[in-house]
């Protein structure tokens, strides 16, 4: 499952002695129930909706959907007026007239165009309206294909009632947590903050709802809220907890700013990251420690970590991080028989689950299940990045034909629903079509029986589906899974391969056919430097592992296209892009991830262009973001805009750490350019992720790669301590 810094390193006993919970957090939480949203256990739970390899599509399947995006022409956001509907008894209201997110460029954000909430994008004109005013702060972090996000926007956001309530009590901002992580990263931080202080219970996910001070310092939060007392079984709504803040705000706001002080003090001691312990050590053991780590999250039966047998049902990620982790071991020591088993065992369930899609290619964002059988219907660019390099690695390993033709669909599915006009790779793929999770993919008997309407093909479906028995999707649908590997269901029906895989192939098209006329999910179309890296750095390996060279050319496409689009003439890298120009200058993960793609195009190609290339951006990500005393990067360049803290987190989540591929990226080039300052770097930056290694050394999967790496290049600093005097942590931007 996900992971953040807070939840990594829990709040300290002194800390917590220092932060005792005020008679108002007992008010607002006397009788709610925080719900859990997007990548929380307590959402998959509450949601009703949650109870591979084959050869791809050939040119003759319809297989060329338009993207369905969300595309608000540019007007002025008030006055607004509005058209009203009866939904379950509640009044919905819909703007005929956009309010400001309309100006923005965020499919996300679009999708709240037209809500009859006051909505702000983040940014000065909102937060100097709260300090003005004196008004609370409502913040609301989201992004497109956030299931609950979708939920809340017609539930909640589309209530008169409560968009009146939000309008005139609150400043409301609403934010795309994939355009603004280092907003995400501080509030949600502070979500988990809150939770640990005030004995709420709950995890983090999606939608972020959280309650700021008019100077944007969090008191309270929590993920999706229900809109009115009684909805999905929780006693108290999101009305009634508006009106209850209100309240507090206008009787005791002293109180309530004294408790917005101490979660943030809290969340600025858990951005800061630990402090480097300066008498660690380098040794030739880091992977070592990873491995033990992961060995006892390690599920034996159906692959995958975090696995806890009292809490079978919890949700599964593919956390490409560890996996390559495993990869790098195999790498030194093809014979490490358990290492190998770990990676098979998960990669085998994973292209056999549900979680992959069996007809189109590409993975779904998680499992709700311990099996990989039920997904989160989301597909994410960065799952499917980092997983095309697992597979490609794993495929170079082992030779498992399942594993290449799993990168190879994988690629299929980038490029045929993806691609941007310019070259890059949009965003994700929303889980959600006509307001149901998953409808696009799932299958009814029914329905398959018409289609596959003769005796062989309904026999040929049930042996590679297992279709015909119990339906596995809320006991009416089928979500389409492997019964068993490609080669396995060959051998049981008695025919070669290549021979099966033909004879399958005309029944993927069709149930293809059908499935591509289907209202089809909402396509997030922003690029983001950091997950168009991940790709490059996914179809480089590709190539070289595979000995393809058409992946080469797709790469080399999307670097250009990246380059072209987000870097301006001074060097300097943007996040995305907007209606015409590069926007929101780019963050440490951006340069990392982008200079790590440009690397593995070095390494495939041998072409000295890219590695000149990540030097350049290299030397733009040392002067913005490095942190001179601790050591490491900040998630932050230093002009950036003044925040409530300025985080540094080492922790690989379900992209990698910055700071973990900035460590990798200054060996490779410190090594190929002669730049001894480049190892000097690579040190302290591992050294600065030197306390969470000792305490949870599985948080850090890469960090142990490049500590490893380090050492092969100089040997001599195996054992050598490092005195690195760390900055105070907590402090804001300059």
């Amino acid at each position: 499952m996900f992971r953040f810094i807070v939840s990594e390193i829990p709040v300290s006993s002194e800390v917590r002695t220092r932060v005792v919970c005020s008679a108002l957090w007992s008010i607002l939480l006397g009788s709610i129930i925080l719900t859990g949203g997007c990548n929380s256990p307590a959402g998959n739970q509450a949601s009703p909706d949650n109870a591979p390899s084959q050869v791809g599509p050939s040119e003759g399947a319809s297989l060329d959907p338009k993207p369905r995006e969300v595309n608000f022409s540019e007007t002025n956001a008030t006055p607004a007026t509005t058209q009203e509907t009866e939904e379950g008894g509640k009044t919905q209201t819909e703007r005929t007239e956009p309010n400001r997110l309309s100006k923005e460029t965020s499919p996300y954000l679009l999708l709240h165009a037209h809500n009859p909430v006051d909505w702000y994008p983040w940014g000065p004109e909102a937060l100097e309206k709260a300090k003005r005013e004196g008004k609370l702060i409502f913040l609301s972090v989201g992004y497109s294909s956030c299931h609950w996000c979708h939920v809340m926007e017609r539930e909640a956001f589309s209530d008169e009632e409560i968009a009146k309530l939000l309008n005139q009590s609150f400043v409301c901002i609403k934010v795309d947590r994939e355009e603004r992580p280092d907003v995400d990263q501080i509030y949600m931080t502070s979500l988990y903050v809150f939770n640990e202080l005030s004995g709420a219970g709950g995890g983090g996910g999606w939608p972020l709802s959280m309650f700021l001070t008019p100077e944007a310092k969090p008191f309270f939060g929590g993920t999706y809220l229900p809109a009115r007392d009684g909805d999905r079984g929780v006693q108290t709504g999101f009305l009634t907890l508006l009106k209850r803040i209100q309240a507090v705000w206008l009787e005791s706001p002293t109180s309530l700013r004294n408790d917005a002080d101490r979660v943030t003090e809290v969340t600025q001691l858990q951005l800061a990251g630990n402090r480097p312990n300066p008498l660690f050590r380098l040794e030739k053991d880091a992977i070592a420690d990873g491995l033990e780590a992961l060995a006892e999250q390690f599920d034996p039966e159906h692959g995958g970590f975090g696995f806890n047998p009292s809490e079978s049902q919890r949700p599964k990620f593919p956390e490409p991080s560890n996996l390559i982790l495993l990869l790098e071991q195999l790498r030194k020591d093809e014979a490490d028989t358990k290492t190998r088993e770990m990676l098979t065992q998960t990669l085998d369930h994973l292209y056999q689950g549900g979680i992959y899609d069996q007809l189109a290619g590409g993975f779904h964002r998680y499992s709700v299940d311990r099996f990989w059988h039920i997904p989160h219907f989301e597909k994410m660019l960065y799952d499917n990045a980092q997983l095309i390099s697992v597979f490609a690695q794993a495929y170079q390993l082992t030779n498992n034909p399942d594993y290449r033709r799993v990168v190879e669909e994988t690629v299929q599915f980038l490029e045929r629903e993806m691609t941007d006009a310019c070259g890059a790779y949009w965003s994700a793929l929303d889980a959600d079509s006509e307001g149901e999770e998953g409808k696009f993919y799932r299958w009814s008997e029914t329905e398959l029986r018409s289609l596959l309407n003769n005796d062989e093909a309904w026999a040929t479906a049930a042996a590679i589906w297992g279709v015909g028995g119990e339906p596995n999707f809320e006991e009416k649908d089928y979500v389409l899974l492997l019964s068993r590997s490609q080669s396995e269901t060959a051998e049981q029906q008695g025919v070669e391969l290549e021979a099966w895989l033909n004879k399958i192939q005309p029944i993927k098209e069709k149930l293809l056919e059908v499935r591509n006329r289907r209202e089809r999910p909402l396509t997030d179309t922003k690029f983001l430097a950091s997950w168009n890296g991940l790709a490059i750095r996914g179809l480089a390996d590709a190539s070289r592992c595979l000995q393809e060279p058409r992946f080469q050319v797709l790469a080399e496409r999307v670097a250009n296209a990246i380059l072209d689009q987000l870097v301006d003439e001074e060097g300097r890298l943007y996040r995305t892009q907007g209606k015409d120009e590069p926007i929101l200058r780019a963050y440490v993960d951006d340069y990392a991830n982008l200079i790590d793609g440009l690397i593995a195009l070095h390494e495939c190609t041998g072409d000295e262009v890219w590695l000149e290339k990540a030097s350049n951006l290299m030397e733009r990500q040392v002067d913005l973001f490095l942190d001179e005393t601790g050591g490491g990067f900040y998630f932050t360049s230093d002009d950036h805009e003044s925040l409530l803290a300025r985080a540094k987190n080492p922790v690989d989540n379900v992209v990698p750490s910055g700071n973990s591929i900035s460590a990798l990226n200054l060996i490779y080039l410190g090594e190929k350019m002669d730049r001894p300052e480049w190892l000097d770097l690579a040190e302290t930056t591992i050294r600065s992720a030197s306390t969470l290694r000792q305490q949870s050394p599985s948080a850090v999967p890469r960090m142990l790669i490049a500590s490893e790496r380090y050492l092969e290049v100089r040997p001599e600093r195996t054992g050598q301590p490092l005195e690195v005097e760390p900055k105070e942590p907590g402090s804001p931007n300059p």
